[in-house]
């Protein structure tokens, strides 16, 4: 399929989003997915559009002008039927919400194809184009409510250095679609090395279909993982590699205070990437068991048990290729094959295993730079342990305590109200933070940084500017009357987030107002 846009210039640009490439998903075979047009909306129009994932697809900014663009990416495709691949939608199984959901897929999402730009390739998806497959009871569209926060998420997370599919652009339509109430529909183009989720492992596992996982297997390891083709057993080492990865997505989520909200294998990607962002939300005032899905009434994807959910979704995964373990192919290996069986778990779980030692070190890595410790010595965990519980019992805002903990001083005047400052005012019990501070102060004695240096280092690790609930929230409403201009602001400032950015601070960089604590977000959010 091609995309030709006209530039400022006056010149063409003509983008090739190939299906059939060498080594894509599509070259698998009908196995793994259906082919099928997206289905078109009415009297599209623009509504946000990021310029930097543009750049990573070889297009200028001013792409988004045309609308020939426009039309493409809501799914109303200009194509010859002789010669041009449908777009494809992917089937998978998975666990939702702990529990064996079976067969699922992409039901509102459809591939196009790749497209290869200084030597990465992506692969472009649409998300809300219509009825698939595997919609099951959906309708196979998303609305314009649920696509800005996907569309926003996306290049925060990023900014903020977090692994993520990125977001291309936000198409909007007066298509009336029905969710708690009824909303207007949008689609949103995302772009991603790869969609492969824990979930497609399951499909074919559960399938007994030993052939079909193994190439799907290869074909991961080939495009995302190519040093696993050396190890004696390539799969175990597989597995081993996407635990690290996973580990290390986990630790950066809870380094930042974000909360993904619906972590079912199905929404866990192979890459490493946070994916399908949906009832998610960034820690506002300090809540360790805070739970950002309305839906997830047992708290079983609440912050503090994200790493343990990301945990247990790596044995779902384990399990998915074992029968790949171990060098022989075998599909669910009977009782005449135990001993090779016992030996394919023994050596999946301890494949498993490293994500403990790797995500605790990536974390408290995190942690001494987030309260500016270059070096770790004894006693810091329990140090940081009792602000966050400080933290807890103040309900402390997480974001704006860390960016305000730079401006600490080592050296204290004898006045707390002046010495201790603005992070101070975010505690209740200020004699309890007081006393935590002084103790602080003596730990930054035996660092090497002056204060200067220190505010410096913390705050490239410490955002001032997260996406809020309530900043997405008032971006929304304002799209929803068809001015856009939030978003567009929004993701400028966003896209900054370390940086100070004193004409955003007022509107941006503050504690949520009162009426953010009535939002709530689920599943269809």
């Amino acid at each position: 399929m091609s995309l030709t846009v006209k530039q400022a210039d006056g010149a063409a640009l003509t983008a090739r989003i190939v299906q059939d490439l060498p080594r894509s998903y599509a070259s698998l075979g009908d196995a793994f997915f259906s082919r099928l047009p997206a289905t078109p909306i009415p009297a599209p129009y623009l509504v946000g559009f990021s310029a930097e994932t543009a750049r990573l697809l070889g297009w200028p900014a001013d792409a988004a002008d045309d609308p020939a663009l426009i039309e493409y990416f809501a799914g109303n495709l200009s194509r010859d039927l002789a010669t041009e691949a449908l777009p494809i939608a992917t089937v998978y199984s998975g666990h939702q919400f702990g529990v064996w959901a079976g067969q699922l897929g992409d039901g509102r999402a459809l591939t196009l194809g790749e497209i290869e730009h200084l030597g990465t390739r992506f692969e472009v998806q649409l998300k809300g184009a219509g009825l698939t497959p595997y919609s099951r009871m959906g309708d196979g569209r998303a609305v314009l409510r649920s696509s800005i926060r996907e569309f926003l998420a996306s290049e925060a997370l990023h900014a903020l250095g977090v692994p993520t599919t990125r977001a291309l652009c936000v198409i909007g339509s007066a298509l009336p679609i029905r969710r708690e109430t009824v909303e207007s529909a949008a689609v949103v183009t995302r772009i991603a090395t790869s969609f492969v989720r824990f979930g497609h492992f399951e499909h074919f596992y559960a399938r007994k279909r030993p052939d079909l996982l193994q190439q799907l297997a290869d074909h991961v390891i080939e495009r995302l993982y190519p040093a696993c083709r050396n190890a004696s057993d390539p799969y175990l080492a597989l597995l081993e590699a996407v635990t690290l990865r996973t580990a290390d997505l986990v630790a950066h989520w809870q380094a930042v205070g974000f909360c993904h909200g619906v972590m079912n294998t199905d929404n866990m990607s192979i890459a490493g990437l946070t994916i399908d962002y949906g009832p998610y939300g960034f820690l506002d005032g300090f809540d360790a068991a805070h739970i950002c899905n309305h839906s997830d009434s047992s708290g079983r994807y609440a912050y503090d048990q994200q790493p343990q959910s990301a945990y247990w979704n790596l044995f779902c995964l384990a399990q998915g290729l074992l029968p790949l373990i171990g060098g022989k192919q075998g599909a669910l290996r009977d009782a005449e094959d135990s001993q090779a069986s016992e030996a394919a778990i023994a050596a999946a779980q301890n494949a498993l295993e490293p994500f403990k030692e790797r995500y605790t070190s990536q974390y408290q890595s995190r942690l001494r730079a987030k309260f500016g410790l270059g070096t770790q010595q004894d006693g810091d965990d329990a140090l940081m342990q009792r602000l966050f519980g400080l933290m807890q019992a103040c309900h402390a805002d997480f974001t704006l305590t860390f960016r305000r903990l730079s401006k600490l001083s080592r050296d204290a005047g004898g006045d707390p109200a002046l010495d201790n400052g603005p992070v101070r005012d975010l505690f209740l019990d200020r004699p309890g933070f007081d006393a935590w501070a002084a103790d602080y102060r003596a730990r930054l004695q035996s660092e090497g940084m002056d204060d200067v240096q220190r505010a410096a280092a913390m705050n490239q690790v410490n955002p001032k500017y997260i996406l809020r609930n309530h900043l997405a929230e008032q971006a929304i409403r304002q799209a929803q009357n068809k001015d856009f201009s939030e978003v567009e602001r929004l993701l400028l400032v966003l896209r900054h987030p370390f940086a100070e950015q004193t004409d955003a601070e007022a509107a941006y960089g503050g504690l949520p107002p009162d009426w953010a604590q009535a939002l709530e977000v689920s599943c269809s959010s």
